[in-house]
């Protein structure tokens, strides 16, 4: 490809804000065949479970999916986590693998309004219907998110310590969402990446628990446990995939595979799944404990909240402040918001929130003029946050954002109660625990990783890409 229509390439990704018009048709919304449901089966091959990759709108040209990503990706569905499940009921026990199903916490209000429960119940009975199918473990991500957000902490203080001599230390840009990550890594490049925080995702460190503290608790080789991931966004298929995350000598991902709320749902609807027939089982804990693990959420709206987090903890971290609320300023619309911490006039920290490829790209135009203000910037590919994410927030036709939907999403979701990762001994035991503690080698292998610029050679096909809609 020659360097001209690369460069066409990259603009149109960066300034695109186009809906790509590419809709499954009534043919493809055809239902499964009876066989497939049939005796509480998993269903296999099917247009309406396949679902499509989301890829953001900056991702939405034909360039953006390598031929290895494609293969990667069209692995990320019903079907193969049918084949697991199909070979577990075979008696060659040496292809047998243990199943583990995580589940993010947005994830969970999108059950609850579909089941018409409140978040406790619809998780019991969500983890009932998934052992039902052979699940053996169903964990929330919670955990995991805590681990990402006390590390972000970390990473921005001392970011903050050497911003005087490091000129790429800040602003620190969040690293959970992962299609702000792959925009960076493939248009903005270098303008942005160095300022990325290292912290992995929510996801990916979930990974690791499950695939290296786990497997070790249950005398496991990481090869014999299937994890799959249960999330709100397309987007996580594509981080699930990345090299970084695979063991080459085990030949095993972190994360196996992601499905969507979405599909998870539409699984249960081919299926003629009864609520009422579902039993209600109570979530596993990582930790091997007893009892329903009771289900708490971070602060923020909809997502993880590492904004509030990062600045309440660098307030009391650097200016001995102690920050009990915090209040938003709404600039262009709800999606891009700051907050500032002041004292005496003077203003100690400015951090922004940015939701949604527009803002996103205000933000970065912004940035080549050398008008950022902000030391931290929450960045989100989605409109909203997570809770909104695509692969549980569109309607049922015409692939657009059920705003009822959202909003009963975000009223459920901001019914759990807020719990601080700092008070939760769960992650001070796993720290000494599983990591050897809190800045030792170990914990920053598995809790932490590098983004970088990712050259147009590295990423662009000839073939054509997954299906691809936003």
């Amino acid at each position: 490809m020659s360097e001209e229509n690369i460069r066409r390439r990259r603009e149109k990704c960066e300034n695109c804000t186009k809906q790509c018009n590419k809709k499954p048709s009534d043919e493809d919304r055809s239902s499964l065949p009876e066989e497939d449901v049939a005796n509480g089966k998993v269903p296999a091959s099917s247009h309406l479970l396949k679902q499509q990759v989301l890829l953001s709108a900056c991702l939405s040209c034909e360039g953006c999916v390598s031929e290895e990503e494609s293969l990667k990706i069209s692995q990320q569905n019903l079907d193969e986590v049918a084949r697991v499940l199909g070979l577990n009921k075979k008696c060659d026990v040496s292809k047998h693998q243990v199943l583990v199903v995580s589940v993010c916490p947005q994830s969970l209000p999108f059950f609850a309004v579909k089941y018409g429960l409140d978040i406790p119940e619809a998780t019991r009975k969500l983890c009932g219907f998934l052992k039902s199918l052979g699940v053996q473990y169903v964990f929330d991500t919670t955990l995991a998110a805590g681990f990402s957000i006390l590390e972000s902490q970390r990473d921005f203080v001392q970011r903050y310590s050497r911003r005087h001599h490091d000129s790429q230390a800040l602003p620190m840009f969040t690293s959970s969402c992962p299609g702000w990550i792959r925009y960076a890594e493939r248009v903005l490049g270098s303008l942005v990446t160095p300022h990325i925080c290292t912290a992995r995702s929510p996801q990916q460190i979930m990974g690791c628990l499950v695939k290296d503290y786990f497997t070790k608790q249950q005398k496991l080789s990481p090869d014999k446990l299937y994890h799959i991931m249960v999330a709100p966004c397309f987007d996580k298929k594509l981080e699930a995939v990345r090299e970084e995350f695979y063991n080459s000598l085990l030949e095993s991902r972190d994360v196996d595979c992601v499905l969507t709320s979405g599909e998870v749902f539409h699984m249960m609807e081919q299926m003629k799944v009864s609520l009422a027939d579902l039993d209600s089982v109570p979530l596993d804990h990582v930790l091997g404990e007893a009892g329903d693990p009771a289900l708490v959420r971070h602060q923020g709206r909809g997502s993880e909240g590492f904004l509030e987090h990062i600045f309440k903890y660098a307030a009391s971290e650097l200016f001995s402040l102690d920050v009990e609320e915090i209040t938003y300023k709404t600039l262009r619309n709800r999606d891009f918001q700051e907050v500032c911490l002041e004292r005496d006039g003077e203003v100690l920290l400015q951090f922004a929130s940015v939701y949604g490829f527009r803002n996103i790209q205000t933000l970065v135009h912004r940035m080549r003029k050398g008008h950022v203000p902000y030391q931290l910037v929450e960045v989100l590919s989605c409109p909203g946050g997570c809770v909104s994410g695509r692969g549980q927030a569109q309607g049922e036709t015409g692939g657009r954002v059920d705003k009822a939907l959202v909003q009963q999403m975000e009223e459920a979701y901001s019914s759990l109660p807020v719990r601080l990762p700092d008070t939760n001994p769960g992650l001070h035991f796993l720290y000494q625990d599983w990591l050897e503690g809190q800045e030792s080698t170990h914990a920053n292998t598995l809790l932490h990783t590098q983004y970088t610029q990712q050259s147009p050679s590295q990423t662009l096909t000839h073939t054509k890409p997954p299906h691809i809609q936003w």
